[in-house]
This record gives C-alpha cells, sequence and structure tokens, in this order.
C-alpha cells in the first residue's frame, strides 16, 4: 500500500487489531443470523512524513450511511466544548452577522446551533441524512454531501465562502486527506481562517488508547504530519492547542500561505519539537505498540473471566466505536457483558457488530443491577459516572480499561 499523502510505501506496521467488523454497523435483531461483512483491521506508518493510516479495505460510503447512529449532542460535555468555542473563536476572528461560518461534519448541529444564537450566518456539510436531519429541526442549513474539492469550488461560485471553516474530529476520518485538505483552501476567503480538532497521535500511543483504532479513522495524526500535509495543500498552521477531549486532543488554526494576516504563535513550534523529543520522527517510536495493547486484552479478559467465576454481572455503558474496538478484539461476548446501555434511541434495541451484544436503554441497567459497569467511552467517564452515580445504591462499581483498569 501508498501512504494517502506522499505515496510512499509503507514499510512499517504500528498495530493489527485482526478482522472485524466496522464500529458503527449496529444490527437489528433479524440481522443475527446474517454473514456480517469483516475487515482487517491493520494501521500502517509512513517512514517518510510520518503519517499514520489504516490498510483500505472499507469504502466510506458504507461506513458513513444514511442511518449513520453517532449523534454529538448525546454528550453534555462534548456540548459544553462546542459552547465554549463558539464564543472563544468569535473573538478571536472578529465574526459577525456580515461573516460567514461552515462547518465540515456539523453532524446533528451541536456545534452550528450557537453560531447561528449569536446571529452569524452558518451552514453545514454532512454526509448523514439522520444527523442532517436533526440539524434542520434546529433551524441550520445542511447541505448533505462529502466534503471535497467540487464541493469547494461549486459552493465558493455561489459566493458561499467561508470567514471561518471549522472540522472537528473529521480529518481522521476521510481516505483522500489531500483533497478534503486543498478543498479548504478553496472555500476559504483570502483572510479567513480554519480550525481542526482531531485526537493526538502522541497519546494514542503513550497512553495505549488502541481502542480509538477503527476503519472509520482512516488517519493517526500528529503535528508533524499535519503541517506538511496542509503546507502541500497552501495552508499555514499558524497556532496549536492541546484540548483535554477524547483523551487528549490538538487544535489548529489555519490560514492561507498567500493571503493569511494571522502571526505565527511559538507554539506551533513547541509542539513540533515536543513530538520530534518524544520520538515520533523515528520509527522506533512506533515498536512495541502491539505488545502493550495485546497486554492490555489479557488483563481485560482476566477481569471479565474472573468476574464470570464469582457469579458477579457486568454491564458496560455506551456503545460506542471505541467499545467494539476493545471488545471485538478481545473476542468477548454477551456471556462476559450482559448488555451495554446507551443513551442514544437509535442505537437501543440493536445489537453491537461482531460481538452481538445487545444495546438496551437505561432502565435495563437499573433491572439487572450489575456488580460492574464498564464504561467504554472513556473519555467522558467522569460525565457518565455523575449520570449513574444510583448504581452505588446497590454496591456496584465502575471499570474503566484505557489505559489500564481502573475499578472505583
Amino acid at each position: 500500500m501508498k501512504c494517502r499523502h506522499c505515496n510512499s510505501d509503507l514499510l512499517h506496521k504500528l498495530i493489527d487489531l485482526g478482522v472485524t467488523a466496522p464500529s458503527n454497523s449496529y444490527l437489528t435483531s433479524d440481522m443475527l443470523n446474517l454473514p456480517e461483512k469483516k475487515y482487517p483491521l491493520k494501521v500502517l506508518v509512513c517512514d517518510k512524513c510520518w503519517l499514520v493510516q489504516t490498510e483500505d479495505f472499507v469504502g466510506v460510503d458504507e461506513m458513513f450511511s444514511p442511518d449513520y447512529a453517532y449523534f454529538s449532542s448525546f454528550s453534555s460535555t462534548w456540548l459544553d466544548h462546542a459552547k465554549k468555542y463558539v464564543d472563544m473563536i468569535v473573538k478571536k476572528a472578529s465574526l459577525s452577522s456580515s461573516s460567514c461560518v461552515v462547518e465540515i461534519a456539523a453532524n446533528d448541529g451541536y456545534l452550528l446551533q450557537y453560531v447561528k444564537q449569536k446571529n452569524i450566518p452558518c451552514y453545514g456539510i454532512d454526509p448523514t441524512h439522520n444527523t442532517a436531519a436533526t440539524a434542520r429541526k434546529k433551524g441550520i442549513e445542511i447541505i448533505e454531501d462529502f466534503f471535497d474539492i467540487q464541493i469547494a469550488s461549486d459552493l465558493s461560485k455561489k459566493n458561499k465562502q467561508a470567514d471561518l471553516m471549522i472540522a472537528n474530529n473529521v480529518l481522521a476520518h476521510v481516505p483522500d486527506i489531500n483533497g478534503f485538505v486543498k478543498g479548504f483552501s478553496i472555500l476559504l476567503k483570502p483572510n479567513g481562517i480554519a480550525t481542526f480538532e482531531f485526537p493526538h497521535l502522541l497519546n494514542l500511543i503513550e497512553k495505549n488508547q488502541f481502542d480509538t483504532i477503527y476503519h472509520e479513522h482512516y488517519s493517526y495524526l500528529s503535528l508533524t504530519s499535519v503541517k506538511t500535509i496542509f503546507h502541500t495543500c497552501g495552508l499555514e498552521i499558524f497556532d496549536v492547542e492541546e484540548l483535554p477531549t477524547h483523551g487528549g486532543s490538538i487544535r489548529i488554526y489555519v490560514q492561507k500561505i498567500d493571503t493569511g494576516m494571522f502571526p505565527l504563535e511559538d507554539r506551533v513550534q513547541d509542539m513540533l519539537d515536543k513530538e520530534r523529543e518524544a520520538g515520533m520522527t523515528s520509527i522506533s517510536f512506533y515498536k512495541g505498540f502491539q505488545g502493550k495493547v495485546d497486554k492490555i486484552r489479557h488483563n481485560f479478559l482476566l477481569f471479565l473471566k474472573n468476574a464470570h467465576s464469582k457469579n458477579l454481572k457486568v454491564a458496560a455503558y455506551g456503545a460506542a466505536a471505541k467499545g467494539n474496538t476493545l471488545i471485538n478484539f478481545s473476542n468477548v461476548n454477551s456471556d462476559l457483558i450482559h448488555c451495554i446501555v446507551d443513551k442514544n434511541t437509535s442505537k437501543q434495541g440493536k445489537f453491537m457488530p461482531d460481538n452481538h451484544i445487545p444495546i438496551v436503554n437505561e432502565e435495563k441497567l437499573k433491572e439487572y443491577k450489575p456488580d460492574y459497569v464498564l464504561i467504554l467511552p472513556w473519555n467522558i467517564k467522569e460525565e457518565i459516572i455523575n449520570q449513574l452515580s444510583y448504581v452505588k445504591e446497590w454496591g456496584a462499581k465502575f471499570v474503566t480499561i484505557i489505559p489500564e483498569i481502573e475499578i472505583r
């Protein structure tokens, strides 16, 4: 396979998580006895541009289908993050009622609703029908399509260029990363800016966050690799900041190389230096990750089998993609985890792909009264622990697996 950015041969493996179904391909009861599509989940490292990427097996249309099940607004933590961002960026970018804001992967309007509240014109671009429909109910214009060079060119010709473009947790989801980024250089106004947020590859490796690897994520990103990609596409990263979201993310601020007006902040070079000093521009940094992940799987299975042998009941919370990666890589099924609770009604009544663990509403948790509640979306574990604090009434304990097993 060739690198999706620089076209170099990919000769180095970060990790092999076996063969599994795409993490968001939830099943209905009548699908349980049908064959499931499963694909290898292997991640490779480019030793030229340092882009870490999945080996290509799954088409983007298959993963981002009209009934896509992820809705951003189900997390109050994420909504709060979005609101704070809007308050900040309106001032930083001097946005007003004469500006235009565009969000790529606008999902259910979780962020643009706060832009709209400030009477700033905005619209979103998102390919998934059910999330787009939810956003439209909030009065937000959504273009229902995948963002690329063609879409950017068409919108630019229609005078829909942006003063601000937003792309949260989507850069990793695009197979044609060069074309996607090039679209920003087309749709941005000459003095416009764009911000991108994505989980930091440095944290993924140093904190054993292997469950954030799934087929939807084509790329795993460092500032080092992203800077190269953006520069190739005519864009300059002028600022960067670290965020606590998704286990440790970074937000980059981008402008056109030739017309941008923002000065280059020292934080950009500081982050590049941090990555280099950690070893991210050496292939040795990426070796040994498989062994650490295999150890986590071993300890996870040991915990579940020990609980089972003592007739202790285990239920999970959060039918998240990261949970599927953990569970399927560990070959766990409903014998060891009774059910997975999720407050997203579009997931309730369905089953997790591959392992077929049922997804239920919160009332089922109260009926089942498990001894352990396994929190799968560990990135919002404090929110979940507060939400489910009542399980302590029957003596239940909360469990997280990443970066290591913690019981409390």
